[in-house]
């Protein structure tokens, strides 16, 4: 068995490559030099993986979401989520954790809610009498709830690599989504009555002002219902969804908000192609460096070896959840799930897991490895934009990675939190 493509890759994270880079650089000697092996395999395996239509998914999500972020549809969200909970203790606070799940059904993506929350909430916040640290934690750590709840590009992902229905992954989401936003408001309500931050609104709002904003916001909330029936019914593909989820938001940032202008386009395309790129580039490199293992037949060794440790489902579930909290806080959270998902649902498979719930545990772990110190995306991109040191966020951030570990505990041991609704659905 050949493991110098795994140590060049543990050389390469160690020297902080680029996990793309990393794993491309891994395997070019193995392919070039392996007499069974050619450079012609390593570059047809890369253009294999993206040449899958279901793939097509993940740049309209993608764009749909960048769209949305200009469309007047987050000040609508906002404006409803504080008629919700801005009554409540911490009321600023309870509004970034509810925006955050909103926001959830509409961009799927966390990078973006949390630059977009930083812009948006945290002046307010600041005027308000919030610290800095607090609001920056509350945004980052919100944002763990956006990629959870549909439509969700990790969930897309590990569905494509996995071999699982996109619908049921992305019905899988909501009720950890939801729990994730409950266990998040806990946390903001003990320690902004600690604090002493009061409500951002006197009094509930009534029947008639929450009526009037979610008529405003009805065409944002409808999005994630509307993509979650048409897959259920079959009127299209996640593929077809996600463009027509791109029309869908021009029309409604076009002509009913009236806020997408012709010179947003440009912005939203470069946006579109810059993330979808950083996902298919690491596809691309994750499916040769696959190919390496299966010829190896790695995975099935592991498999023996961790059936052989683990013992039962529960232990297994343990130690999956204990390796990606310690990768979150090195290597990117998807990165590490298009690596290792391919490795471990087959094993998930063969002690009784469900391939459905197992998906859902790998997303929630890769959220909670996005605002896990040293490297935690979330924690960068909203240091860098309010421009403050990372180690003010990282020690407001400690309850809120408590909570969403408590949350990944329960799914973990709780199938029916994300096997209910694709049951119902499905």
């Amino acid at each position: 068995m050949n493991l110098t493509p795994l140590l060049i890759l543990l050389v390469c994270f160690l020297m902080g490559f680029p996990i793309a880079f990393s794993l491309l650089a891994s395997v070019i000697c193995y392919f070039a030099l392996d007499p069974y092996m050619s450079l012609n395999i390593l570059v047809q395996r890369m253009v294999a993986s993206t040449e899958s239509v279901s793939l097509m998914a993940i740049p309209f999500f993608v764009t749909a979401g960048a769209i949305m972020n200009y469309s007047g549809i987050s000040s609508r969200l906002m404006a409803l989520a504080d008629a919700l909970v801005g009554h409540m203790t911490g009321g600023l606070g309870q509004v970034n954790v509810v925006l955050s799940t909103l926001m959830g059904g509409v961009s799927g993506s966390g990078a973006a809610d949390a630059a977009m929350e930083c812009k948006l909430l945290v002046p307010e916040m600041e005027k308000r009498g919030y610290d800095l640290g607090f609001s920056a934690a509350v945004t980052a750590a919100s944002a763990c709830i956006t990629p959870i709840i549909p439509p969700s590009v990790a969930l897309v992902v590990y569905a494509f690599i996995c071999g699982q229905s996109t619908g049921k992954m992305l019905c899988a989401g909501y009720i950890p989504g939801l729990l994730l936003c409950i266990c998040m408001m806990t946390v903001v309500h003990i320690l902004s009555k600690k604090r002493g931050y009061l409500p951002s609104r006197e009094k509930v709002a009534s029947p008639a002002e929450l009526w009037k904003l979610a008529r405003e916001g009805f065409w944002a909330l409808f999005l994630p219902f509307g993509l979650i029936m048409g897959l259920r019914v079959g009127i299209f593909s996640a593929t077809e969804g996600g463009a027509l989820m791109c029309v869908y938001s021009l029309i409604i940032g076009m002509f009913v908000y009236k806020e997408l202008k012709l010179e947003h386009i440009p912005i939203i395309i470069r946006d579109a192609v810059v993330s979808t790129a950083s996902v298919m580039i690491i596809l691309c490199a994750a499916n040769v460096f696959s190919y390496y293992l299966s010829w190896e037949r790695i995975p099935v060794l592991l498999s023996d070896v961790i059936i052989s440790v683990a013992g039962n489902k529960y232990v297994f579930l343990l130690m999956v959840n204990l390796l990606f909290l310690i990768l979150g806080m090195f290597l990117d959270g998807t990165a590490s799930m298009i690596i290792l998902a391919p490795l471990f649902t087959p094993i998930a498979v063969s002690l009784g897991i469900s391939p459905i719930q197992f998906g859902i545990i790998l997303a929630l772990n890769v959220a909670i490895g996005a605002v896990t110190p040293p490297f935690g995306l979330y924690i960068y991109i909203v240091s860098s934009t309010l421009r403050m040191k990372t180690e003010k966020i990282i020690v407001n951030l400690i309850p809120f990675i408590i909570c969403s570990v408590i949350v990944l505990l329960l799914v973990t041991f709780i199938p029916q939190l994300s096997l209910l609704i694709p049951e119902l659905v499905y």
